[in-house]
């Protein structure tokens, strides 16, 4: 069996590091060269942190990876340190690393698990058979400066994982567009030398002002990177009717200039510019599975509406799929493509088992901090019950022991059980989903 994998992020490397070690063919497509950098504020929570260890992938201080404590959240003139949960799914720590270094520290941990990694491959297009089963990609070779060559190769392969990001050509040029009936965000960071540099919490600031003082459905962000930098960005959602039409280089700008003079967060200690992307939440583009076919992780929309968090559910996509194709590797399951094809379609049912519901409730959520006196009310409140804030930071992070019996844990999966999860089938063409708040239908 064979497997072709267009995107060496997260996502990408992570399945191809599971299927390697399983003795299965893999090439992985990567349209840059590593190291390369990647928008995204580096802070690693315990989910994403027990996909690395399920892989194996050492994250040791000596190479450049940092332990952080948990979350310290500020608004409304409060501070609120918060600790991960001592929970027995997950990891009571988070880690902070560049994607500049985790990528390829991802990507060559996959090359040392048996995949081959061709860089410099830009997929523009996926390829089919007769009967429309996705067979293979068609990528562009790329020059030392990114520049196309003029050359072009075909790659064919028994299952193809898109992993190329929120701008996924692989399902694009299949006809799969984003949904407009899911959020999205943005986020925007950048880099300053400062003393915070070895900070060992990850800072969220809730308050994020427009320029009528009201605060924006976001947050900001202060993560020591611990080299003598830190990452400072914010991250907001489209439920605000501002969405789109604010500077957000500015409003990080505006930001950072009310921040204490020692931190050093001004001009002349920025390192490199700021730069932004987008957010593609709850399933924002589907069918997750079509015959040949997985999306996994920014290419199928799996960045939580809660907080933006994508390099967890980009890394568990990958694990899934790979134990799904594994099993059918096996062939315990049966040996002909009909066995096989209707393993990889309970990839969908499985994804949306996993997180639907709780995308369901981002979403509800991002409308709801989209209006500002709710916002507002929602943070005087909160920032003033730290044990409520402590329960809103399990259910925004979504660590939850699966068979929990805590208080907490009970709670979060009523709620869930209560939420009908948010589809991952392609939906009819004009359609849009119900309110969040109408029941399951049979």
């Amino acid at each position: 069996m064979s497997v072709l994998i267009v995107g060496a992020g997260p996502a990408g490397c992570t399945a191809a590091r599971h299927l390697a070690q399983t003795g299965i063919e893999v090439t992985v497509l990567e349209k840059t060269a590593f190291p390369r950098e990647k928008v995204c504020g580096d802070g690693l929570t315990p989910r994403a942190v027990r996909e690395m260890r399920l892989l194996g992938l050492p994250h040791e201080p000596a190479d450049g990876w940092r332990r952080n404590r948990g979350l310290r959240l500020v608004a409304g003139g409060r501070t609120l340190e918060l600790p991960w949960p001592e929970l027995g799914d997950f990891p009571d720590y988070g880690l902070i690393r560049t994607r500049y270094g985790f990528d390829e520290a991802l990507a060559r941990h996959a090359e040392a698990g048996g995949a081959t990694l061709l860089e410099r491959h830009s997929v523009t297009e996926a390829l089919r058979d007769a009967t429309g089963r996705v067979t293979g990609a068609r990528a562009a070779v790329l020059d030392e400066r990114g520049r196309k060559t003029g050359q072009t190769r075909d790659f064919h392969a028994d299952v193809v994982l898109a992993a190329d990001g929120n701008s996924t050509r692989t399902a694009l040029s299949l006809g799969y567009e984003k949904r407009d009936d899911r959020p999205l965000g943005v986020a925007y960071r950048t880099y300053f030398t400062s003393p915070r540099h070895e900070d060992d919490w990850m800072e969220g600031w809730l308050e994020l002002p427009d320029r009528n003082g009201n605060p924006l459905p976001g947050y900001g962000w202060v993560f020591g990177v611990g080299d003598g930098t830190s990452n400072v960005g914010l991250g907001i959602l489209n439920s605000s009717q501002q969405f789109g039409k604010l500077d957000y280089r500015q409003v990080l700008r505006d930001w950072t200039a009310g921040m204490p003079a020692e931190w050093g967060f001004t001009e002349e200690n920025q390192v490199g510019q700021i730069r932004g992307a987008a957010l593609p939440m709850g399933f924002n583009r589907t069918p997750h599975y079509s015959p040949g076919l997985l999306l996994l992780g920014d290419a199928a929309g799996m960045v939580s509406p809660f907080n933006g968090e994508g390099i967890s559910y980009a890394m568990e996509s990958a694990r899934y799929a790979a134990e799904l194709i594994a099993e059918a590797h096996s062939g315990n399951r049966g040996t002909t493509q009909a066995a096989r094809d209707e393993l990889y379609a309970s990839y969908a049912a499985l994804v949306r088992g996993k997180w639907g519901s709780h995308f369901t409730l981002g979403r509800v959520f991002a409308r709801l901090i989209g209006n500002p006196a709710i916002m507002k009310l929602a943070l005087r409140t909160g920032m003033s019950v730290p044990v409520l804030m402590r329960f809103v930071v399990r259910m925004l992070a979504n660590l939850t022991d699966e068979d929990g019996r805590g208080f907490e844990d009970r709670v979060i999966h009523v709620l869930e059980r209560l939420a009908p999860p948010t589809s991952n089938q392609k939906a009819p063409r004009g359609h849009r989903e119900p309110p969040t708040t109408s029941k399951p239908t049979p």
